[in-house]
């Protein structure tokens, strides 16, 4: 899994806000395993997206379940994303993007599956790790 560059001198511009701008929404959206994901990844993109039953374009829109914070010793800031599903779904996945929706869609983090993810008929969930300094999918430190 990587943390985008760009999303860090996003970060730095303060073209990233995810607690006060309400207006601002970030999605995550899947690909197979022929896409190039990684920390130079820049911007949300269809090439090499998926597609099947229960799957559409840009992904779903992500729910921030932790506000940013930091961590007891103040050293490190982190937020967390809802769990996200796409029910009665048939795809196949080998990893993900998350990005800012809007404008150029900035890239954000790139997740990698480790191995393509299948569905057939069912429940399609990506699963974040628990909120905290060390686990947390956004760190910072």
């Amino acid at each position: 899994n990587y943390m985008c560059t760009s999303f860090k001198v996003a970060l730095l511009n303060g073209e990233m806000d995810f607690s006060s701008d309400t207006s601002q929404s970030f999605k995550i959206a899947l690909y197979t395993s022929d896409a190039t994901l990684d920390a130079t990844t820049t911007a949300y993109s269809i090439t090499n997206e998926i597609s099947g039953t229960g799957y559409t374009a840009g992904g779903n829109t992500l729910t921030i379940a932790t506000n940013p914070t930091s961590d007891t010793g103040g050293t490190v800031a982190y937020l967390d994303f809802s769990d996200t599903t796409w029910s009665s779904s048939s795809i196949t996945a080998r990893g993900a993007l998350i990005y800012k929706s809007g404008g150029t869609n900035p890239a954000v983090a790139v997740l990698d599956f480790g191995a393509d993810k299948t569905t057939s008929s069912e429940t399609f969930t990506v699963t974040f790790p628990s909120s905290s300094a060390t686990t947390a999918i956004i760190r910072i430190g």
